[in-house]
């Protein structure tokens, strides 16, 4: 067995635990105000962690370029309340011009 799959058995055995850990607390804890405010917030940190990763990383450098510039034009349409498809089809087309460039 090489270490590749002394990884993947040990972060299964972690998961696995962490979640059955996760049944296993009390509700009190599960239901306290402060608790629930922090879950809100998680996947909206995690998601804005992996758009940035993506968006100005490659191969672990860091790297500006059309991607960049297709987020920048999203949150330019998200502040003026754009739709969805607004927002994402003129980042498409930034990325896209730039990229032609």
């Amino acid at each position: 067995m090489n270490a590749l799959w002394i990884g993947v058995l040990g972060t299964s055995a972690i998961a696995f635990t962490l979640k059955y850990l996760g049944h296993s607390i009390p509700e009190k804890y599960l239901t306290n105000p402060r608790m629930l405010r922090i879950n809100t917030l998680i996947p909206i940190a995690l998601l804005s962690a992996l758009v940035g990763v993506q968006t100005i990383t490659e191969k672990g450098k860091w790297v500006i370029d059309q991607r960049l510039a297709g987020v920048a034009v999203a949150l330019i349409a998200l502040s003026l309340k754009a739709p969805y498809f607004v927002v994402v089809i003129s980042a498409a087309i930034t990325s896209a011009v730039i990229y032609r460039i």
